[in-house]
Order: structure tokens, then C-alpha cells, then sequence
């Protein structure tokens, strides 16, 4: 059973920094692209930032580059994402995921973390 547990979701002001993290299990974790995304309130899920399955190739959404990092550590089945200077547009739930294609994912979802950023 394939399993994602992100955490790290706080409420923090504009300008602020968080540290995401998602903890897998059930699917092989070190061969894996992998991708975080995010839900706000009333819009569709989107796309944020993914990590080849060697963390030699990112890759992130407009709205999020420069301020977002996003890392992986192989050897604890993990995945990080960095965001600094936060604003209250990247208020929302946050997934990370097994990705199928460049920004595709799997059928499997955690319950997310919720960041919350005020102005």
C-alpha cells in the first residue's frame, strides 16, 4: 500500500520561510521522480515544483521560482520543499506525489499539509 504523509504546514507571515516534508512508503521511493502541489481554496489542484529520482534536475512553477526549493533524501524515502518568502497566494494544502510524466501524478494522495500565509 503506497503511502504519503506530508508535514511541515504552518501559519506564517508574509515574508516568512516553512520547510515541507513527506515521508513515503509502499513504492519505491530512490527510482522515483517526485513532485509537490497545491490546492487553495475553491481552485484546482496545481503544480509546484519536482525533483528527478538522482536530485540533479528541478524544475518549478512560475509562481514559485527563486522562493521555492524543493530537495530529496533517498536513504530516508523523503521529500523536501523549501519555501521562503512566502506570500499569502501560496496559501493553500500541500501534496507531495509520485510522478508519472514531467508534472503528472500518480493515483496515490496523501491528506497534505496546510500552509496558511497572511498578509
Amino acid at each position: 500500500q503506497v503511502q504519503l504523509e506530508e508535514s511541515g504546514g504552518g501559519v506564517v507571515q508574509a515574508g516568512g520561510s516553512l520547510r515541507l516534508s513527506c515521508v513515503t512508503s509502499g513504492r519505491s521511493f530512490s527510482a522515483a521522480p517526485m513532485g509537490w502541489f497545491r490546492q487553495a481554496p475553491g481552485k484546482d489542484r496545481e503544480f509546484v515544483a519536482r525533483i528527478n529520482w538522482s536530485a540533479t534536475s528541478t524544475h518549478y512553477s512560475d509562481s514559485v521560482k527563486d522562493r521555492f526549493t524543493i530537495s530529496r533524501d533517498n536513504a530516508k524515502d523523503t521529500l523536501y520543499l523549501q519555501m521562503n518568502n512566502l506570500e499569502p497566494e501560496d496559501t493553500g494544502r500541500y501534496y507531495c506525489n509520485f510522478l508519472k510524466s514531467l508534472t503528472v501524478p500518480s493515483e496515490y494522495w496523501g491528506q497534505g499539509t496546510q500552509v496558511t500565509v497572511s498578509s
